[in-house]
């Protein structure tokens, strides 16, 4: 009587297991051209190339390795704390863009000062302010943080323009009939219904001043992961520089998740976000 009654149970259970093995294996599958990639990578460097040549482009195995001596010696996280809080830095004046749009898409008069000066700025590559950037700022932080800063501000700024113009005008209209002040329109409507625009202009800006902020430390820094990457190719570390950009590239992913999974907490009737 016992068994029969536990029957129905360890089924649910068998049921349940199965269910949470079906999850992990779905989520393995998103990683199956990265094994393959991976092996190929490990397969070519150990035997197809000569000794030489697997010097430029080291195995798997060795970048694993090379990535342990450099956490055990803590640069890898010191390099990347050094990165990450110029990104931030910057990132918090580059915010500066969120109010300027809004003023250039609600304004005319705000849009015709500043468009032909954003539009002439706007396709100077950041990489291109370099030069100039050291002679203001000499080699350090203050000179990362200007390049990162110009790599976010005109993503941001575009961005949370095109939003509030996309803006429905009936919205405004209602709130204007409602008695709204201007000031009200622009916190309870235009910003709300902006921004999904703002949070996709960070999560480029973000993106770009990571990439320029790589850039500006090869040249212009004496710590950060770009330093990092300049240093170990002057000693053919190749195994470190390969670290480094690892390292880039998984922040740069999770910067950009925590951004996404922000935005979708703050919105969520947002399908952008969501995507």
């Amino acid at each position: 009587m016992t068994h029969v009654a536990s029957t129905p149970a360890l089924s649910t259970e068998l049921e349940t297991t199965a269910g949470r093995c079906l999850g992990w294996l779905r989520r393995l599958r998103a990683f199956g051209l990265l094994a393959v990639f991976g092996g190929t990578w490990q397969i070519v460097s150990t035997m197809v190339l000569d000794a030489s040549t697997a010097t430029l482009l080291p195995p798997p195995s060795a970048v694993v390795k090379g990535a342990w001596e450099l956490i055990e010696t803590g640069e890898l996280f010191r390099h990347l704390r050094d990165s990450l809080k110029r990104e931030l830095i910057a990132f918090g004046f580059a915010a500066l863009a969120v109010p300027l749009g809004i003023a250039m898409g609600w304004s005319k008069s705000v849009n015709e000062q500043f468009d032909i000066l954003i539009e002439v700025l706007r396709p100077i590559p950041p990489l291109a302010w370099i030069p100039l950037s050291i002679l203001w700022f000499g080699i350090g932080d203050t000179q990362n943080q200007f390049i990162i800063f110009l790599g976010m501000f005109f993503p941001i700024l575009l961005n949370t323009v095109a939003g509030v113009k996309n803006i429905e005008p009936n919205l405004i209209h209602a709130a204007r009939c409602l008695g709204a002040s201007e000031f009200r329109i622009l916190w309870r409507v235009v910003l709300r219904a902006s921004l999904p625009s703002i949070v996709t202009g960070v999560r480029v800006g973000l993106g770009v001043g990571w990439m320029a902020l790589v850039a500006a430390e090869l040249v212009g820094a004496n710590s950060g992961l770009g330093f990092l990457i300049n240093d170990a190719r002057t000693v053919l570390r190749t195994d470190y520089v390969i670290v480094g950009m690892i390292t880039i590239g998984v922040v740069g992913l999770l910067i950009d998740r925590g951004v996404r999974l922000l935005g979708a907490w703050m919105m969520p009737w947002s399908r952008v976000m969501s995507q």
